[in-house]
């Protein structure tokens, strides 16, 4: 069946949707440069002449989707990502679409970020590959007038004193599951105030649009009862933060291209270069993964967030670990990357992770001995013969790493890579002549 056919039965379910479900309004839904949630609303009567037309915005108040000089844009809505908001009234009710969006001449926009996933995608099924993931994303519940977590609760506690965090969690479960994004874990975190929910494995780019979905159904849920969600990836000193650890893997059909079943490991030699590709380019994705000034206080020792590009069997500290295999279940076999937090825009995030693997299977890179015991037990001289190098600690230096990626620009392309580096030099100057708290307790009453 050819994708046109495909995509008039879709349009033709979105607008029997609409009607069957007394759907008055459709958001449409795409990101700007850093991942923030942009978009705006139709109503039913104008849908069919967007779906096949497209809708025309201006973009220029959007951080990095256009030149000053070139406003015009067009959001084209995926109608294979038709969901109806549960939270929204029955009647006369809402509805979301994912756009890809477009130049006025038609054609696709460099800026736009799911279209450069897309593209990394497809350089993935060119090689026969089609790429999975399967994120675990922390955040907080605080209160929401003094801003401290809602509970001192720990990791995976039942009790009461979990307080309203379960009850906040179920509810947002059974809103993800309601729009279509399948729940496989959640539990209280090892800090107070801090959940995780675990998404089901999916294709990259469903789960590119399911984070962005997923952030804005646990801040929708929880500012519905009165409590503030975050997701900043360190946002107490004295309180872990708050990652998104991702385990990632290839199919080729509905094969395992990581398993391996003759392997000691169970790992395959693709899987083995696509790890090496991803601890090669580790440091130069770093700024695209952790994209905030605050996203380095999350990748210090301690906090079982990584700092070198190290990889083991279940070190909770490095940047790679691959869960222990389990009988039977080959298709579960994976790589979990450590380093990213759900602050980052994910449709890039997931490019760059995809490209740095793919670097590794297409040149074949080496993959050392994996780390047996802790990465920081080892000294300088041990990890170097490792081939362990030190993730950058600041988002300076993760940008001056990722400006000389040839990796990085090729995944991005130059228009979406300019535009990031533009607005995070923007960032870190700002950051670099803020006085902060901890300069104002330590400097005041001493000098």
């Amino acid at each position: 069946m050819s994708v046109s056919v495909l995509n008039e039965e879709a349009e033709q379910f979105v607008l029997f949707a609409a009607h069957e479900h007394d759907v008055k309004f459709i958001r449409l839904w795409f990101t700007d440069i850093l991942g923030t949630l942009k978009g705006f609303a139709i109503t039913v009567d104008e849908l069919e002449e967007v779906l096949h037309n497209g809708a025309s915005f201006d973009g220029a108040s959007i951080a990095g989707l256009v030149r000053s000089e070139e406003t015009d844009m067009v959001a084209v809505p995926d109608p294979s990502t038709w969901q109806q908001l549960p939270w929204r009234p029955t009647e006369k009710g809402v509805a979301r679409m994912f756009c890809d969006l477009l130049d006025p001449d038609g054609a696709p926009a460099p800026v736009d970020c799911r279209g450069v996933l897309r593209r990394n995608i497809n350089k993935a099924l060119d090689l026969g590959f089609t790429f999975y993931l399967a994120p675990e994303i922390e955040y907080y519940y605080l209160d929401r007038d003094t801003l401290e977590p809602i509970d001192d609760s720990g990791y995976f506690d039942q009790t009461s004193t979990d307080g309203p965090g379960s009850d906040l969690r179920r509810e947002t479960v059974l809103a993800l599951e309601d729009i279509g994004i399948p729940v496989k874990h959640s539990h209280h975190e090892v800090s107070g105030g801090q959940q995780e929910i675990d998404v089901r494995h999916m294709n990259a780019l469903a789960m590119g649009d399911a984070v962005v979905t997923y952030r804005f159904v646990v801040k929708e849920i929880a500012a519905q009862r009165g409590v503030h969600a975050t997701f900043m990836p360190r946002p107490f000193n004295d309180r872990h933060g708050s990652g998104m650890h991702t385990s990632m893997s290839l199919f080729e059909g509905d094969e395992n291209a990581f398993y391996d079943a003759d392997d000691e490991l169970k790992l395959s030699e693709t899987g083995r270069r696509f790890i090496a590709g991803l601890l090669r380019h580790s440091g130069e994705i770093t700024a695209i993964t952790n994209q905030w000034v605050n996203s380095y206080k999350r990748l210090v020792r301690g906090l079982e967030a990584p700092i070198y590009s190290s990889w083991s069997l279940g070190q909770w500290g490095d940047l790679i670990r691959v869960p222990a295999y389990r009988t039977g279940r080959e298709h579960g076999l994976r790589v979990e990357y450590r380093a990213p937090d759900a602050a980052c825009n994910p449709y890039l995030a997931f490019s760059v992770m995809l490209a740095a693997g793919l670097a590794g299977i297409e040149r074949g890179y080496p993959l050392p001995e994996p780390i047996r015991g802790s990465v920081y037990d080892l000294s300088d001289a041990e990890r170097s013969d490792y081939g362990i190098e030190k993730l950058p600690s600041t988002l300076d230096e993760a940008l001056r790493v990722t400006e000389q990626s040839e990796l990085v620009r090729d995944a991005l392309g130059d228009n979406v890579l300019d535009s990031f580096m533009q607005n995070k030099r923007i960032e870190w100057e700002r950051y670099s002549q803020a006085v902060t708290d901890f300069e104002i307790n330590e400097y005041l009453f001493r000098l």
